[in-house]
Parts: C-alpha cells; structure tokens; sequence
C-alpha cells in the first residue's frame, strides 16, 4: 500500500513524495490529524497520522500477522471494490494495505466491534507537544519596574430583595438536579472480517465488501442467507464431470456477535446429478474456526454454544451420506494481539423468543434427512 505526502494541508495539494509500506519519516510538526514529515530523501509535507505507524506498531503488526497465519482458512472472498486492512477492527485504526478489486483473500475470523466517529480520538503519540514557554510580563522602565495598576472599582452591593431571588434560583436549581440526564444512543456496530492474502499479509476489512467465492452451482441454495464459511469435502466422479461434497455455514441476521445460525452438508446424487441435503442443523449459535477432514473418510469440526453459554467443539463424522456426532470438548476463543476473536453470547441477553425447542430442533433435522 502506498501513501501521498502532499504540500499541504488539503486533499487537493500537490503531491511531494509517495511512501511505499515500511518507509521511514521524520516528524517534524503535528496539528491534529495531520503531521508534517520529512522523507530519507529530503522531501517534506504533510500526511494524515492514521497512514503513519510507530516502531512498536510495526512490531505489533508482525507478530499479528505471525498469529494470523496460523488460523486455518475459512473459504476464500473476493471483493468488487478495492479494500483498505486495518490493523484493528475500527475505521480510526492505521490501514497498512490495500487489496485491489476480484483479489481473492482467506476469511480467518469474525468481530463485531462499535463504530467510532473517525477523528474523535487523533493520534498524537508520534510527536510530543512543544513547551509553551510563559512571556514575562513587560516593564515600565529599564529598571524592570512593573507597571502600577489603577485599584480595581468596588464591587456592587446586592439588591434589596436578594433573599427573595435566592430562594427562587434554589428551587430552579434543586428541580434541573432532580431532572434525570438523556442516556447517550448506543454506538452503532460494525461487522469486520480479518483476512489474509496470498502474500501473507492479514488484517480486519469490512464484511460488507466481501463475498465468498463458492461456485454458483451451490451458493444458489444459500435462501438469501450469507455464507460464513465453505469447504469443498469428498471428490465424486460423476461421468466426464468431477463434483465435490461441500460443507458451509451460514448468517441469516446482521449485527451478531456469533458468526453463524447454521450449517449444512452437501452431496453430489449420482442418481439425480445435483446436489442434495445430506445433514443440516439450523437455529444454532456456532463460531470460527471450523476444521475440515476432506478424503476418504471425511468430517468435520464444529464449535456450537449450548444452552448453558458454554462452547463445544462438535466433531462429526461421515459414513456414507449419513452425518453423526461423535464427540464433543469444550472450547475457548483465542485473541489475536490484542483483540479476542469472539465472547460466548450471554444466555440472558439472547432473545428466547426466536430459539426453537427441542421438539422444533429435532422435526429440523428430520426434514434435513428426507431431502
């Protein structure tokens, strides 16, 4: 990613010098969001500080981008706009590189973190305040003699009925004490998606601007929901074509902190070459990341939220085109430098209204079955 050092303050001042990810600059004046640097070749202008990164941020960034790279891929997105990585998942966060528009990058993990005003916070720990230094008063003479003041007039008396007004501006007083204060609106939530490119290079995007890049051919099953994650599973050999069992996952709301409500298993039918239901569990509270055994003997991880709040990893296995669970662990959320990836939804705050029972649950997955 690339970054314009311009004359002055102003969007549409001449550009100086272009920086490149990892050059260096002196700072030499800050005023609020913008600094005015000094390039390795003499060049000078002004950026916005958000585009700059401490030493210590660089070294944050390479240890997160150390852990990223261990998180196992999700499916691959693409975007059709160019895409500004973030460091953090928060608009006001240094963005240290850009995507251009059909780069296909691997979805790690899911927050949904608070929209922050841009700007309400500037940084300002890349240049000290300068010292204001205080004038010395001035003098009247070369002797340093101060200047005399005149004495200052006598301050009025009070009025006649002063008790009068007292008492009136203590009820006025006590009723705007007693007046509760308007409770602030919510921040708005955002979701964002932390990603990591072919390159290596990982950071938090807006999940709006990406889509998964699951074929057509089964992506038409989605019923308008988002799809979280997919997998291609077992290789079937259906004449000259070549088709895979799939595994994915899907949101159908927005503005949650889990990153799925349900997940599904497809398999090629031979008999009547298209895709057909082999297991799906809807209604659910599941989170990144979901692990993957694809070959002969395919299955597959799961990690659920139970009834009691906490998180299970479910592991399943495949015979045939027949799904069970064979076992399940309990499971704790990582974080990534500085941010946990998700907390488990508290069982009070979730909605109880749109949860099914365990009767609904069970006629789900029996009509999972039929199809």
């Amino acid at each position: 990613m690339t970054a314009h050092i311009r004359q002055e303050i102003s969007p549409k001042s001449a550009v100086v010098a272009t920086l490149a990810h990892g050059d260096k600059v002196a700072i030499l004046e800050q005023r609020r969001i913008f600094a005015r640097v000094r390039t390795a070749d003499g060049h000078e202008g002004w950026i916005d500080v958000r585009q700059l990164m401490t030493k210590e941020q660089m070294d944050q960034l390479r240890a997160f981008t150390e852990q990223a790279d261990a998180l196992t891929s999700q499916g691959a997105a693409v975007s059709y706009d160019p895409v500004n990585m973030h460091t953090a998942p928060d608009r006001n966060s240094p963005s240290f590189f850009q995507f251009r528009e059909g780069t296909r990058v691997d979805v790690l993990a899911h927050k949904l973190a608070p929209r922050l005003p841009r700007g309400a916070e500037p940084p300002t720990h890349l240049l000290a305040r300068p010292k204001i230094e205080r004038r010395k008063p001035q003098s009247d003479d070369a002797e340093g003699r101060l200047r005399v003041r005149p004495p200052a007039a006598p301050a009025p008396g009070l009025p006649a009925n002063w008790q009068e007004m007292s008492k009136t501006g203590e009820t006025e007083d006590a009723g705007a004490a007693a007046k509760p204060a308007p409770e602030e609106p919510p921040a708005p939530m955002e979701d964002w998606t932390l990603v990591r490119t072919k390159d290596g290079a990982a950071g938090w995007v807006l999940t709006r601007m990406l889509e998964m890049a699951i074929p057509d051919d089964v992506a038409q099953y989605s019923e308008g929901h988002r799809i979280a994650a997919y997998f291609a599973m077992g290789e079937v050999h259906d004449g000259d074509k070549i088709k895979y069992d799939w595994l994915w996952t899907t949101q159908s709301q927005t503005d949650v902190s889990y990153d799925f409500d349900s997940f599904r298993y497809f398999v090629w039918s031979l008999r009547h070459h298209r895709y057909e239901t082999g297991y799906i569990q809807r209604n659910v509270i599941g989170y990144y990341p979901v692990n993957v055994t694809p070959g002969a003997q395919p299955g597959f991880s799961i990690i659920l939220q139970n009834d009691d709040g906490k998180l299970y990893r479910n592991n399943f296995v495949l015979q045939g085109y027949r799904v069970h669970l064979a076992s399940k662990q309990p499971w704790t959320p990582p974080a990534i430098g500085a941010v946990t990836l998700q907390s488990p939804v508290s069982p009070q705050s979730e909605p109880q209204a749109g949860k099914p029972g365990l009767l609904e649950r069970m006629r789900a997955k029996v009509r999972g079955w039929l199809k």
